[in-house]
Protein backbone atom coordinates (compact mmCIF):
# COMPACT_ATOMS: atom_id res chain seq x y z
CA UNK A 1 0.00 0.00 0.00
CA UNK A 2 0.99 3.77 -0.69
CA UNK A 3 0.70 6.09 1.97
CA UNK A 4 -1.56 9.12 0.20
CA UNK A 5 0.49 12.26 0.20
CA UNK A 6 -0.62 15.41 1.29
CA UNK A 7 -1.39 18.11 -1.01
CA UNK A 8 0.75 21.43 -0.81
CA UNK A 9 -2.13 22.98 -0.33
CA UNK A 10 -2.94 21.46 3.05
CA UNK A 11 -0.20 23.16 5.28
CA UNK A 12 -0.76 26.08 4.69
CA UNK A 13 -4.54 26.20 5.32
CA UNK A 14 -3.51 24.53 8.50
CA UNK A 15 -1.11 27.04 9.30
CA UNK A 16 -3.22 29.62 8.89
CA UNK A 17 -5.94 28.32 10.67
CA UNK A 18 -3.89 27.95 14.16
CA UNK A 19 -3.11 31.44 14.76
CA UNK A 20 -6.96 32.50 14.13
CA UNK A 21 -7.48 29.62 16.81
CA UNK A 22 -5.37 31.08 19.09
CA UNK A 23 -6.13 34.90 19.24
CA UNK A 24 -10.13 33.17 19.30
CA UNK A 25 -8.84 31.38 22.82
CA UNK A 26 -6.83 33.99 24.07
CA UNK A 27 -9.73 36.74 23.88
CA UNK A 28 -12.05 33.71 24.82
CA UNK A 29 -10.50 33.78 28.53
CA UNK A 30 -9.34 37.24 28.88
CA UNK A 31 -10.64 38.85 31.76
CA UNK A 32 -10.81 42.34 30.21
CA UNK A 33 -12.32 41.39 26.64
CA UNK A 34 -15.30 39.83 29.07
CA UNK A 35 -15.25 43.32 31.57
CA UNK A 36 -15.22 45.33 28.76
CA UNK A 37 -18.67 43.71 27.09
CA UNK A 38 -20.18 43.63 31.26
CA UNK A 39 -19.68 47.15 30.59
CA UNK A 40 -20.96 47.80 27.16
CA UNK A 41 -23.78 45.37 28.45
CA UNK A 42 -24.31 48.19 31.52
CA UNK A 43 -24.39 51.30 29.00
CA UNK A 44 -26.81 49.62 26.91
CA UNK A 45 -29.02 48.90 29.62
CA UNK A 46 -29.28 52.21 31.24
CA UNK A 47 -29.46 53.88 27.90
CA UNK A 48 -32.49 52.16 27.05
CA UNK A 49 -33.85 52.59 30.56
CA UNK A 50 -33.00 56.35 30.33
CA UNK A 51 -32.57 57.46 26.58
CA UNK A 52 -33.00 60.68 27.37
CA UNK A 53 -30.19 61.24 30.02
CA UNK A 54 -27.58 58.29 30.33
CA UNK A 55 -25.83 58.97 26.72
CA UNK A 56 -26.70 62.65 27.01
CA UNK A 57 -23.22 64.76 27.01
CA UNK A 58 -23.68 66.27 30.19
CA UNK A 59 -23.31 62.63 31.56
CA UNK A 60 -20.66 61.52 30.43
CA UNK A 61 -18.68 64.38 31.21
CA UNK A 62 -19.79 63.75 34.51
CA UNK A 63 -19.10 59.83 34.23
CA UNK A 64 -15.96 60.42 33.81
CA UNK A 65 -14.76 63.35 35.89
CA UNK A 66 -16.57 61.60 38.43
CA UNK A 67 -14.13 58.38 37.65
CA UNK A 68 -11.37 59.86 37.37
CA UNK A 69 -9.83 60.23 40.35
CA UNK A 70 -11.24 56.61 41.52
CA UNK A 71 -8.83 55.98 38.55
CA UNK A 72 -5.94 57.48 40.20
CA UNK A 73 -6.53 54.91 43.27
CA UNK A 74 -6.96 52.07 40.65
CA UNK A 75 -3.61 52.53 38.85
CA UNK A 76 -1.60 52.43 42.12
CA UNK A 77 -3.67 49.47 43.04
CA UNK A 78 -3.02 47.50 40.33
CA UNK A 79 0.69 47.86 41.32
CA UNK A 80 0.50 46.42 44.96
CA UNK A 81 -1.57 43.61 43.45
CA UNK A 82 0.11 42.35 41.02
CA UNK A 83 2.84 42.32 43.76
CA UNK A 84 0.12 39.80 45.69
CA UNK A 85 -0.07 43.08 47.77
CA UNK A 86 -3.26 45.26 48.84
CA UNK A 87 -4.09 48.67 49.77
CA UNK A 88 -6.73 49.34 51.99
CA UNK A 89 -5.68 52.73 53.35
CA UNK A 90 -5.69 54.32 49.68
CA UNK A 91 -9.31 56.02 50.25
CA UNK A 92 -8.29 57.63 53.30
CA UNK A 93 -4.74 58.97 52.04
CA UNK A 94 -6.90 60.69 49.29
CA UNK A 95 -9.13 61.94 52.38
CA UNK A 96 -5.90 63.00 53.81
CA UNK A 97 -4.01 64.59 51.47
CA UNK A 98 -6.59 67.10 50.58
CA UNK A 99 -7.40 67.90 53.71
CA UNK A 100 -3.62 69.02 54.12
CA UNK A 101 -3.73 70.63 50.56
CA UNK A 102 -6.35 72.50 51.08
CA UNK A 103 -5.51 73.38 54.24
CA UNK A 104 -1.88 74.53 53.35
CA UNK A 105 -3.49 76.46 50.69
CA UNK A 106 -5.78 79.07 52.89
CA UNK A 107 -2.47 79.22 55.50
CA UNK A 108 -0.63 80.79 52.84
CA UNK A 109 -3.56 83.19 51.98
CA UNK A 110 -4.34 84.16 55.29
CA UNK A 111 -7.27 82.17 56.01
CA UNK A 112 -9.45 82.33 52.77
CA UNK A 113 -7.86 80.56 49.58
CA UNK A 114 -10.77 81.61 47.20
CA UNK A 115 -8.56 83.96 45.50
CA UNK A 116 -5.26 82.32 45.77
CA UNK A 117 -2.76 82.12 42.64
CA UNK A 118 -1.09 79.68 41.40
CA UNK A 119 1.77 79.44 42.91
CA UNK A 120 0.13 78.38 46.39
CA UNK A 121 -2.11 75.97 44.07
CA UNK A 122 0.91 74.13 43.20
CA UNK A 123 1.83 74.37 47.19
CA UNK A 124 -0.80 72.68 47.40
CA UNK A 125 -0.36 69.92 44.89
CA UNK A 126 3.28 69.20 46.17
CA UNK A 127 1.78 68.96 49.82
CA UNK A 128 -1.12 66.72 48.66
CA UNK A 129 1.28 64.20 46.71
CA UNK A 130 3.62 64.41 49.75
CA UNK A 131 0.91 63.70 52.19
CA UNK A 132 0.47 60.11 49.90
CA UNK A 133 3.75 59.43 49.66
CA UNK A 134 4.21 59.55 53.71
CA UNK A 135 1.26 57.14 53.91
CA UNK A 136 2.76 54.75 51.17
CA UNK A 137 6.45 54.75 52.44
CA UNK A 138 4.72 53.64 55.99
CA UNK A 139 2.87 51.39 54.45
CA UNK A 140 5.51 49.74 52.59
CA UNK A 141 8.35 49.96 54.94
CA UNK A 142 6.36 47.96 57.49
CA UNK A 143 5.11 45.24 54.53
CA UNK A 144 8.28 45.07 53.20
CA UNK A 145 10.84 45.33 56.00
CA UNK A 146 8.79 44.90 59.17
CA UNK A 147 7.13 41.95 57.21
CA UNK A 148 3.95 42.55 58.85
CA UNK A 149 0.89 41.31 56.51
CA UNK A 150 0.22 43.99 54.26
CA UNK A 151 -3.94 43.64 54.90
CA UNK A 152 -2.95 44.36 58.32
CA UNK A 153 -0.79 47.52 57.73
CA UNK A 154 -2.46 48.57 55.37
CA UNK A 155 -6.23 48.09 57.62
CA UNK A 156 -4.43 50.46 60.13
CA UNK A 157 -3.55 53.55 57.66
CA UNK A 158 -6.53 52.88 56.55
CA UNK A 159 -7.97 54.18 59.75
CA UNK A 160 -5.21 56.39 61.10
CA UNK A 161 -5.44 57.95 57.89
CA UNK A 162 -9.18 59.52 57.86
CA UNK A 163 -8.66 59.85 61.75
CA UNK A 164 -5.42 62.26 61.44
CA UNK A 165 -7.86 64.30 58.55
CA UNK A 166 -10.74 64.58 61.38
CA UNK A 167 -8.01 65.60 63.88
CA UNK A 168 -6.70 68.23 61.71
CA UNK A 169 -9.93 69.97 61.19
CA UNK A 170 -11.95 69.00 63.76
CA UNK A 171 -14.25 66.93 61.01
CA UNK A 172 -15.30 69.55 59.61
CA UNK A 173 -14.51 70.02 56.07
CA UNK A 174 -11.97 73.26 54.62
CA UNK A 175 -14.53 74.73 52.50
CA UNK A 176 -12.25 77.38 50.86
CA UNK A 177 -10.10 76.39 48.20
CA UNK A 178 -9.15 78.64 45.23
CA UNK A 179 -11.36 79.43 42.43
CA UNK A 180 -8.69 78.98 39.76
CA UNK A 181 -8.00 75.46 40.74
CA UNK A 182 -11.90 74.76 40.49
CA UNK A 183 -12.65 77.04 37.71
CA UNK A 184 -9.53 75.62 35.43
CA UNK A 185 -8.79 72.10 36.91
CA UNK A 186 -11.91 70.54 38.40
CA UNK A 187 -14.47 72.21 35.68
CA UNK A 188 -12.65 73.35 33.12
CA UNK A 189 -12.53 71.87 29.78
CA UNK A 190 -10.09 71.69 26.57
CA UNK A 191 -10.88 70.70 23.07
CA UNK A 192 -14.45 72.33 23.68
CA UNK A 193 -15.73 68.83 25.42
CA UNK A 194 -12.99 66.92 27.59
CA UNK A 195 -12.72 67.80 30.91
CA UNK A 196 -9.21 69.02 31.89
CA UNK A 197 -9.52 67.08 34.81
CA UNK A 198 -10.05 63.66 32.64
CA UNK A 199 -6.81 64.73 30.75
CA UNK A 200 -4.48 64.14 33.43
CA UNK A 201 -6.12 61.59 34.39
CA UNK A 202 -5.23 60.24 31.24
CA UNK A 203 -1.93 61.42 31.01
CA UNK A 204 -1.21 59.74 34.81
CA UNK A 205 -2.99 56.49 33.18
CA UNK A 206 -0.14 56.56 30.19
CA UNK A 207 2.57 57.35 31.86
CA UNK A 208 1.47 54.38 34.07
CA UNK A 209 1.29 52.02 31.23
CA UNK A 210 4.62 52.33 29.78
CA UNK A 211 6.04 52.21 33.82
CA UNK A 212 4.37 48.84 34.31
CA UNK A 213 4.67 47.33 30.61
CA UNK A 214 7.65 48.73 29.05
CA UNK A 215 10.39 49.16 32.09
CA UNK A 216 12.61 47.13 34.37
CA UNK A 217 10.45 48.62 36.96
CA UNK A 218 7.13 46.84 35.58
CA UNK A 219 9.07 43.71 34.81
CA UNK A 220 10.39 43.34 38.72
CA UNK A 221 6.72 44.16 39.73
CA UNK A 222 5.31 41.02 37.76
CA UNK A 223 8.28 38.75 39.04
CA UNK A 224 7.71 39.64 42.88
CA UNK A 225 4.32 39.05 42.25
CA UNK A 226 4.58 35.66 40.75
CA UNK A 227 7.22 34.58 43.11
CA UNK A 228 8.60 36.60 45.82
CA UNK A 229 11.77 34.13 46.70
CA UNK A 230 12.91 33.61 42.70
CA UNK A 231 12.89 37.07 41.78
CA UNK A 232 15.17 37.87 45.00
CA UNK A 233 17.37 35.08 44.10
CA UNK A 234 17.46 36.18 40.43
CA UNK A 235 19.12 39.30 42.20
CA UNK A 236 15.88 41.49 41.95
CA UNK A 237 15.88 43.59 45.39
CA UNK A 238 12.59 43.11 46.60
CA UNK A 239 12.27 44.64 49.58
CA UNK A 240 13.29 48.25 47.96
CA UNK A 241 10.99 47.19 45.35
CA UNK A 242 8.21 46.75 47.25
CA UNK A 243 8.43 49.93 49.62
CA UNK A 244 8.65 52.38 45.79
CA UNK A 245 5.12 50.37 44.77
CA UNK A 246 3.46 51.14 48.00
CA UNK A 247 5.05 54.97 47.80
CA UNK A 248 3.71 55.16 44.46
CA UNK A 249 0.49 54.19 45.03
CA UNK A 250 0.71 56.53 48.19
CA UNK A 251 1.47 59.52 45.70
CA UNK A 252 -1.73 58.16 43.15
CA UNK A 253 -3.92 58.47 45.99
CA UNK A 254 -2.57 61.88 47.09
CA UNK A 255 -2.87 63.38 43.28
CA UNK A 256 -6.69 61.90 43.53
CA UNK A 257 -6.84 63.91 46.82
CA UNK A 258 -6.20 67.07 45.17
CA UNK A 259 -8.47 66.43 41.79
CA UNK A 260 -11.37 65.74 44.27
CA UNK A 261 -10.16 69.11 46.18
CA UNK A 262 -10.66 70.75 42.80
CA UNK A 263 -13.76 69.00 41.43
CA UNK A 264 -15.31 69.35 44.85
CA UNK A 265 -13.95 72.74 45.70
CA UNK A 266 -13.64 71.51 49.63
CA UNK A 267 -12.83 68.53 51.28
CA UNK A 268 -15.18 65.39 51.00
CA UNK A 269 -14.01 63.71 54.86
CA UNK A 270 -17.10 61.81 55.04
CA UNK A 271 -17.53 61.10 50.94
CA UNK A 272 -14.99 58.54 50.20
CA UNK A 273 -16.51 55.71 52.38
CA UNK A 274 -16.43 52.87 48.75
CA UNK A 275 -13.37 54.59 47.13
CA UNK A 276 -11.14 51.22 48.63
CA UNK A 277 -13.85 49.02 47.43
CA UNK A 278 -14.58 50.33 44.02
CA UNK A 279 -10.46 50.42 43.33
CA UNK A 280 -10.00 46.65 44.35
CA UNK A 281 -13.01 45.85 42.48
CA UNK A 282 -12.39 47.64 39.62
CA UNK A 283 -8.16 46.23 39.43
CA UNK A 284 -9.63 42.51 39.82
CA UNK A 285 -12.55 42.85 37.22
CA UNK A 286 -9.53 43.81 34.89
CA UNK A 287 -7.98 40.72 35.07
CA UNK A 288 -5.76 41.89 38.18
CA UNK A 289 -5.43 38.45 40.06
CA UNK A 290 -5.48 38.85 43.75
CA UNK A 291 -2.91 36.37 43.98
CA UNK A 292 -0.39 38.48 42.27
CA UNK A 293 1.79 37.95 38.98
CA UNK A 294 -1.04 38.89 36.52
CA UNK A 295 -2.90 42.28 35.64
CA UNK A 296 -2.52 45.60 33.19
CA UNK A 297 -3.46 48.99 33.35
CA UNK A 298 -5.77 48.58 30.84
CA UNK A 299 -7.58 46.02 32.39
CA UNK A 300 -7.97 48.24 35.21
CA UNK A 301 -9.55 51.20 33.47
CA UNK A 302 -12.06 49.48 31.68
CA UNK A 303 -12.76 48.05 35.18
CA UNK A 304 -13.20 51.02 36.66
CA UNK A 305 -16.31 52.34 34.71
CA UNK A 306 -18.39 50.12 36.28
CA UNK A 307 -18.56 50.91 39.50
CA UNK A 308 -18.76 54.57 38.09
CA UNK A 309 -21.92 53.36 35.43
CA UNK A 310 -23.60 51.15 38.42
CA UNK A 311 -23.90 54.47 40.09
CA UNK A 312 -25.19 56.80 38.00
CA UNK A 313 -27.26 54.25 36.53
CA UNK A 314 -28.66 53.38 39.26
CA UNK A 315 -29.79 56.81 40.33
CA UNK A 316 -31.21 57.76 36.52
CA UNK A 317 -33.11 54.36 37.37
CA UNK A 318 -34.87 55.10 40.53
CA UNK A 319 -32.48 52.87 41.81
CA UNK A 320 -32.25 53.32 45.88
CA UNK A 321 -27.75 54.33 45.39
CA UNK A 322 -27.37 51.88 48.66
CA UNK A 323 -27.61 48.91 45.76
CA UNK A 324 -24.16 49.92 44.38
CA UNK A 325 -22.03 48.65 46.70
CA UNK A 326 -23.91 45.61 47.14
CA UNK A 327 -23.91 45.24 43.50
CA UNK A 328 -19.80 45.26 43.45
CA UNK A 329 -19.14 43.65 46.39
CA UNK A 330 -20.98 40.77 44.48
CA UNK A 331 -19.48 41.27 41.27
CA UNK A 332 -15.77 41.39 43.24
CA UNK A 333 -16.46 37.97 44.91
CA UNK A 334 -17.68 36.52 41.90
CA UNK A 335 -14.70 37.73 39.79
CA UNK A 336 -11.82 36.35 42.34
CA UNK A 337 -13.83 33.15 42.19
CA UNK A 338 -13.31 32.75 38.75
CA UNK A 339 -9.67 33.62 39.16
CA UNK A 340 -9.38 30.91 42.08
CA UNK A 341 -11.24 28.28 39.07
CA UNK A 342 -8.62 29.55 36.17
CA UNK A 343 -5.45 29.46 38.60
CA UNK A 344 -6.69 26.04 39.50
CA UNK A 345 -7.53 24.59 36.24
CA UNK A 346 -4.01 25.81 35.15
CA UNK A 347 -2.21 24.10 37.33
CA UNK A 348 -3.95 20.58 36.97
CA UNK A 349 -2.87 20.77 33.48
Amino acid sequence: MTTPQKTSGDTPAQTSEEPAVSLRSRLAGSTTVWTGLVLVVLCALFSALRPDAFLTLFNVQNLLVQAAPLLMLAVGMTFVIITSGIDLSVGSVLVFAGVVSAMTMESLSGGDATGAGWGVIATGLVVALLGGAVWGLLNGLLVAVARVPALIVTLGSFGAALGAAQLLTNGIDVRTVPAALRTTLGTGTSFVVVPNLVILAAIVTLLAMWLLHTTAFGRYTYAIGSNAEAARRSGIKVTRHLIAVYTVTGVLAGLAGFMSLAYFGTTTISGHSNDNLNSIAAVVLGGTSLFGGVGSILGSVIGIFIPAVLDAGFVMAGVRPFWQPIAVGTVLVVAVYLDQRRRRARNNR
